[in-house]
């Protein structure tokens, strides 16, 4: 199934923090270049000012970060306020993965949502979200569909 091009949006997508997951993350990259956006790819062990500052010079549309490795809600802290700070405060923020350790915490999908929209995320979505769902989730975001 081809999806809608999506010309003049771009999008930063890495792994935050110390996770080195990339795959996820590869994976969305793909997914929105085939949609047309323009994307940085960030790769692997990516701090939260480096994707803001790749924002920044992109002039991006949303930041989305991959996290495998449990501990998104710790690296995730303060991303909000961060790009507020930078003059980037209205900018879409999707996290994804698998971005609590806890078991039990992640069987619960609503909580593990709250818990990051709390902190200033759109979008929370589990490891079993494919690309071309968060294309149109995203494009949704932007009003585009």
């Amino acid at each position: 199934m081809s999806e809608k091009k999506t010309p003049n949006k771009s999008v930063v997508i890495g792994t935050i923090g110390s996770d080195c997951h990339t795959i996820g993350a590869w994976v969305l990259s793909e997914s929105f270049k085939q949609a047309g956006y323009k994307v940085s790819f960030l790769g692997a062990v990516v701090p939260q000012e480096e994707f803001i500052n790749a924002a920044i010079e992109s002039d991006a549309d949303a930041i989305l970060c991959s996290s495998m490795y449990g501990m998104g809600a710790i690296d995730c802290e303060g991303m909000r306020e961060k790009c507020i700070e930078a003059g980037i405060g209205d900018i879409i923020l999707y996290v994804g993965g698998m971005p609590v350790a806890d078991v039990d915490l992640a069987k619960d999908w609503t909580r593990v949502e709250k818990i990051f929209h709390d902190m200033g995320f759109n979008r929370c979505l589990p490891n079993t979200t494919t690309g071309p769902e968060t294309v149109a989730l995203l494009n949704k975001d932007l009003g585009l569909e």
